[in-house]
């Protein structure tokens, strides 16, 4: 009997030590699923995309009547947001002087402000391929002026463009090839070209037309535009240079958006015109 105990006793603890070792086992186990997903999640972790962006800018990037973030800029940006689910954007709204420096300074990753390209803006930065927006830069001058016809009339005269702009660009390459004829200003902070150029105080400015065609019935700033086009020009999204994997994404879901007809649509919508394909 006392054998028979003994060998009772001991297959019930060899019962335990096997029990243990499966539970043990089991454990490991899904400490090892858990770290897997744990992984699995990390690298589907979705990335931040700080998009820098204006307000001031009508039926680009502004605020509406509603007090929301709108308008041509900022719906292509959500739009291609709803695309990649790899990234989420988000908005940084600034003065449009702030915005190049705050992309240097990386406290933006992108810029959607209806940017062109430049040389000196090409050096520091990385443009998407894709164009968005296609329109001609043109000189504007009030209604009533029937002196100025062209940029060439503009020289002894003031043209006002806004600091760092493609205009001010535009209008420093056209002086220089031109003995400096015109005497550019550089608008400040607030300041409102309208009025400058109702007033007298300067002659001309530079714009598209479907901004003027916006500010003549919004706040009937009675403008036009005169002459040849200074540049046909593209538009397009602004980087950092190590941005290149962003880059090619953002490009991807632009060519999608653009072969669905969203694109069109939203031009259509916001510019008042397909402002996407080349005349």
């Amino acid at each position: 009997m006392v054998n028979q105990w003994g060998i009772q006793k001991f297959r019930t603890a060899l019962l335990f030590i096997t029990m243990l070792a499966v539970l043990a086992g089991c454990s490991s186990g899904n400490a090892a699923n858990e770290s897997d997903t744990a992984s699995a999640s990390g690298q589907d972790k979705v990335k931040k995309i700080i998009v820098g962006t204006g307000t001031q800018f009508p039926n680009v990037c502004f605020i509406d009547e509603n007090g929301k973030l709108t308008g041509y800029d900022v719906e292509l940006i959500r739009e291609i947001d709803k695309r990649l689910p790899e990234y989420e954007f988000e908005f940084s709204t600034m003065e449009f002087k702030n915005l190049l420096l705050s992309l240097e300074t990386k406290k933006i990753d992108l810029i959607a402000h209806q940017m062109e390209v430049n040389e000196e803006r090409q050096a520091k930065f990385l443009f998407n391929d894709e164009a968005y927006n296609i329109f001609p830069n043109k000189i504007v001058v009030s209604e009533k002026n029937q002196d100025v016809k062209s940029i060439e009339d503009l020289k002894g005269k003031k043209l006002i463009v806004g600091a760092t702009s493609n205009a001010a660009v535009l209008a420093e390459k056209w002086n220089a090839a031109n003995g400096k004829a015109i005497d550019i200003v550089y608008s400040g902070a607030g300041e409102d070209t309208n009025t400058q150029i109702k007033t007298g105080r300067v002659a001309a400015t530079i714009s598209t037309q479907f901004a003027i065609d916006y500010q003549n019935k919004v706040v009937d700033a009675q403008l036009k535009t005169v002459g040849e086009a200074l540049s046909n020009s593209k538009v397009y999204f602004i980087l950092n240079k190590d941005e290149e994997e962003l880059k090619t994404k953002i490009d991807e879901a632009l060519k999608s958006i653009k072969e669905d007809g969203t694109l069109s649509k939203l031009s259509t919508e916001w510019l008042g015109a397909d402002y996407t394909v080349e005349e």
